[in-house]
């Protein structure tokens, strides 16, 4: 199995939606700050994967929360 580099991984997520976001904002940053766009891709990517995982588990910790009627 090959390593998964950072940046493809984080492209990897950009899928949809999120991968006209990630494109949209690309450019733009990576002239106004010393990356590469498609590292910028990779981070709003990774971003909008990490924001997903947090409802997940919030939502996952409140159901579990009202089942044991603490809520």
């Amino acid at each position: 199995m090959e390593d998964l580099d950072p940046v493809a991984l984080g492209k990897l997520a950009a899928v949809g939606w999120r991968s006209k976001v990630a494109d949209a904002v690309a450019s733009p940053v990576s002239r106004a700050a010393p990356v590469e766009a498609d590292q910028v891709r990779a981070a709003v990517g990774a971003i909008f994967f990490l924001l997903s995982l947090y409802y997940v588990i919030q939502t996952s910790r409140r159901a579990a929360q009202q089942i044991r009627g603490k809520v």
